[in-house]
């Protein structure tokens, strides 16, 4: 709303904001936010710094529970879904130093095992059954 207003300055903000059905105090809480901050949002800033420099200190492998609880340990007393919240919109994660299992590659020099399909017959199954069709 704030961006239709600098956009077209030569409409003024009154006349706009009447259109729009917005009351004038609403529009210049909305610039004041703009300029200051809220408390929350001055905490949320520090608060991320903080949990940038744990994740950086981990190596970037701790994600939200152990962030949150070294800030715990820290004195810092700050809600988990805050941490994560944080985390997420400053796009941090963390990893798993575990390796996962990885699927099973083939031996390019290895004799393939022989088929059990007799291609000879279409009719016989893979066991060496004949069908009754």
């Amino acid at each position: 709303m704030t961006a239709l207003v600098d956009a077209h300055p030569h409409l003024g903000v009154e006349p706009v904001l009447r259109e729009l059905s917005i009351p004038s105090s609403t529009y210049y809480r909305w610039r004041q936010a703009e300029k200051e901050p809220c408390e929350r949002r001055r905490q949320d800033a520090e608060l991320t710094g903080k949990i940038r420099q744990v994740h950086a200190d981990s190596g970037g492998i701790y994600d939200s529970p152990r962030v949150h609880a070294v800030l715990r340990r820290e004195g810092i007393h700050v809600g988990r879904k805050r941490v994560e919240r944080l985390m997420r919109q400053a796009g941090l994660a963390g990893t798993s130093p575990r390796r996962g299992k990885g699927f099973t590659r083939r031996d390019p020099d290895a004799n393939p095992a022989p088929d059990r399909y007799n291609a000879a017959s279409p009719r016989t199954c893979r066991t060496g059954c004949e069908s009754r069709t």
